[in-house]
C-alpha cells in the first residue's frame, strides 16, 4: 500500500461521537480526513456508509478508510462488497497491526459499542503504523483474495 495521506471515515448513527473523536485524532496525527458518514444520531443504514468509504478507497479518492458502527461488523461487510477492498474489524491493536502486515487491509473497522475511545485510537495507530509484509505466504494469500473477486 502506498503512503497513507488521506483517510475516508464513515459511520452510522451509533458512532457519531466516536467518529468525531477519531477524526480529530487523525488530524492531530497529520492526516487529511474526508467524512463519508452521518453527523446525526437519527437512525440510518450502515451499508450506505460502508459502501461510500469502500468506493472512495477503491477509486483512489482516499488512500485508506476507517469505518465505525455499533459493532464494526455490518459496515465492514458492506465495504467488503466493493472490489479491491479488504476491510477488517478489529477490537484490539494487535489484530489491527496484523491485518495490515498479513492481509494488507485498506480499511479498518471497529464498533463504538465494543471498544472505548482510547482503544479505538490504539487500533487506528497500530494499523496506520504497520506495513504490509508482502512476500511469501502473505502475498500469495492476498493474491488468492483478489482471485476470489474475479469469480
Amino acid at each position: 500500500m502506498a503512503e497513507i495521506k488521506t483517510i475516508g471515515i464513515g459511520n452510522d448513527h451509533a458512532a457519531v461521537d466516536m467518529k468525531q473523536e477519531i477524526t480529530e485524532y487523525l488530524k492531530e496525527l497529520g492526516y487529511q480526513v474526508v467524512n463519508f458518514g452521518t453527523d446525526t444520531a437519527e437512525s440510518c443504514d450502515y451499508p450506505e456508509y460502508g459502501a461510500k468509504v469502500g468506493r472512495a478507497v477503491a477509486s483512489g479518492q482516499v488512500d485508506a478508510g476507517v469505518l465505525i458502527c455499533g459493532t464494526g461488523i455490518g459496515i465492514s461487510i458492506a465495504a467488503n462488497k466493493i472490489r479491491g477492498i479488504r476491510a477488517a474489524v478489529c477490537s484490539d491493536p494487535v489484530s489491527a497491526r496484523l491485518t495490515k502486515e498479513h492481509n494488507n487491509a485498506n480499511i479498518i473497522a471497529f464498533g463504538s459499542r465494543i471498544v472505548g475511545i482510547e482503544t479505538a485510537k490504539a487500533i487506528v495507530s497500530a494499523w496506520l503504523d504497520a506495513d504490509y509484509i508482502g512476500s511469501g505466504r502473505h502475498e500469495r494469500r492476498v493474491g488468492q483474495l483478489h482471485a476470489l473477486e474475479e469469480e
